[in-house]
């Protein structure tokens, strides 16, 4: 059995020298940086251009559904690269993996008409 823990001394004793040097790390930031604090620097700074009314605002949902759909075919095109880099490759599978691309690329087509008739395509 206790050749079975030697392997987790490694483990734990890698995690406690890495908790280590980030804690030295984060102490040694603390005690260099200057630590001058003054109205300026305290403020809210946006693009320069100085903070006018409260800080919380709502954003309408239609921006977040923008981003959503971006992250979606974003993802998208990540998975068609390496399938195409290795679709040559495939030898007697290549049928096979082109109908699950098919699949995959007209389930992910199908939700433009949704998004057009839901209005959410309309930015402003």
């Amino acid at each position: 059995m206790s050749e079975y823990y030697q392997a987790y001394q490694t483990v734990l004793a890698l995690l406690a020298a890495g908790i280590l040097v980030v804690a030295v790390a984060f102490t040694l930031n603390r005690l260099m940086r200057p630590d001058k604090k003054y109205g300026g620097k305290l403020s809210t700074y946006e693009c320069g251009i100085d903070p006018v009314g409260a800080g919380w605002s709502q954003t309408h949902i239609r921006y977040y559904m923008f981003a959503f759909m971006f992250v979606v075919f974003d993802v998208e095109t990540l998975f068609i690269f390496p399938w195409a880099v290795h679709l040559g490759a495939a030898g007697e599978y290549q049928g096979f993996m082109l109908g699950v691309m098919l699949v995959f690329l007209f389930f992910v087509t199908l939700t433009l008409p949704y998004e057009y008739k839901k209005g959410v395509l309309k930015w402003v």
